[in-house]
């Protein structure tokens, strides 16, 4: 059997610690995601979704506990490692797209190609064949605010998949959009995931969204449970 693409072990974080204010947001939280695998996130208002993600993503530090990416150690390294590894291997979508609204589509998700060492004819055609994949190739050349918000976030998920990552992190993706638009979104989301054979931990208030996934996880106190 394979390395799972995302491991945590033992995850804590508590944020003010030491002082009166002190809130505990993850309580040793345990998860493992597989290659191909896609599993919904679920959890209350506050709970920590969004600082487990952040975790998984290299992009805030446990306070204890392992955290694993395609087989590798995560602790202690440097930012520049951790950086670079969240570069290779790590794709992350928020709710607001955050596209850079001077550039067009096609240009969003060149950059991230030419950061990471790509030619710009080769990172081009990459990023014009995932937009026409989540069927806005007609779109290339708009820039964000000639955009709907579900063509926005469809070219922030290409975005996220320029640089070809093992791993697809999103958080609560189709929340700012309206629910037809969600669900459309939502679908073309997976079918990405699906067709490139991505692990993909993805929050989502929407249980009918979530179970359309392979597994539900639900965050709770600090911990884990199956959904």
């Amino acid at each position: 059997m394979s390395e799972p693409v995302l491991e945590l072990k033992g995850i804590a974080k508590t944020y003010n610690k030491g002082k009166p204010n002190a809130v505990e947001v993850l309580s040793g939280a345990d998860l493992s995601v597989a290659a191909g695998e896609l599993v919904a996130l679920v959890a209350p208002s506050g709970a920590g979704k969004s600082t487990l993600l952040h975790i998984a993503g290299l992009l805030d530090v446990p306070d204890s506990g392992e955290l694993r990416i395609c087989g590798r150690g995560m602790t202690g390294l440097s930012d520049r490692r951790r950086t670079a590894v969240r570069r290779q291997e790590v794709g992350f979508v928020y709710q607001f797209h955050h596209l850079l609204p001077e550039f067009t589509a096609l240009e969003n998700v060149v950059l991230p190609q030419l950061a990471n060492g790509a030619g710009r004819s080769e990172a081009a055609l990459r990023a014009a064949d995932l937009l026409a994949r989540v069927g806005v190739g007609n779109r290339a050349d708009h820039r964000p605010a000639a955009m709907s918000g579900g063509e926005q976030q469809r070219v922030a998920f290409c975005r996220a998949l320029a640089n070809e990552p093992r791993l697809l992190l999103a958080d609560e993706p189709t929340g700012n959009l309206d629910p037809a638009t969600s669900d459309t979104v939502f679908k073309t989301l997976i079918e990405l995931a699906r067709g490139t054979g991505l692990s993909a931990l993805i929050a989502t208030h929407n249980m009918d969204l979530a179970g359309r996934m392979d597994r539900v996880m639900r965050l709770e106190n600090g911990r884990l449970t199956v959904g």
